[in-house]
């Protein structure tokens, strides 16, 4: 129901989004994520949104799987970026070490605390050994429903609760950014890399 809400906005405001997203500067947090990926790696863009980043990827030689829950969004992330952008929800992937790396940049956070676990575990199924995962949350403890979305923010320490039972996945590092979007810049992200770590 909650997931269903945020949906509905994004399906009802995917232009107004989309232009407010689309150009935004995000290419140092990219550029830190492709480092850590082999050259030409596959990655999943997990709620891809606009299309911004999956454009990035694939024009800096890199295999890309982007999904999304709006049907709308993928729509115009599917003629933005030139490829085909797949409706998926969260809780439906299914993929088994197929992703060099997994791209979910203001994504998950739509999803209630109670649901992270789950939906973390599957991500870590999906990459393969040695993977890595850049993800980012609102920093903070709020849980609810902000600005007609369901956010689930975090702390540090709250994030590293949430994923204390998932074996294959580490933080790696974590770091606090101001919002880059013009008048946001009293809003705090956390960022995260995780990694799956190769047990062979």
């Amino acid at each position: 129901m909650l997931q269903n809400k945020t949906l509905e906005f994004y399906n009802k405001n995917a232009e107004a989004f989309v232009e407010d997203t689309v150009d935004v500067g995000f290419m140092e947090i990219q550029d830190k994520f492709l480092r850590l990926l082999p050259y030409d790696g596959r990655i999943l863009d997990f709620g891809c949104g606009s299309g911004r980043d999956t454009k990035y990827f694939l024009e800096k030689g890199f295999h890309v799987d982007a999904v999304d829950g709006s049907e709308e969004l993928c729509k115009i992330a599917s003629r933005y970026t030139g490829t085909e952008v797949r409706q998926m929800l969260f809780s439906e992937l299914d993929a088994v070490d197929r992703y060099d790396g997994i791209w979910a940049c203001a994504s998950i956070l739509h999803l209630p605390k109670r649901e992270q676990g789950a939906v973390l575990r599957k991500m870590a199924a999906a990459l393969k050994s040695d993977g890595v995962i850049y993800t980012s949350f609102k920093y903070g403890e709020f849980e609810g429903e902000r600005n007609g979305r369901f956010f689930t923010d975090f702390t540090a320490e709250t994030f590293t609760d949430c994923i204390r039972g998932i074996e294959r996945l580490q933080v790696e590092e974590c770091w606090i950014t101001d919002d880059v979007r013009p008048g946001r810049g009293d809003e705090k992200w956390l960022n995260l890399i995780l990694r799956k770590p190769d047990i062979h």
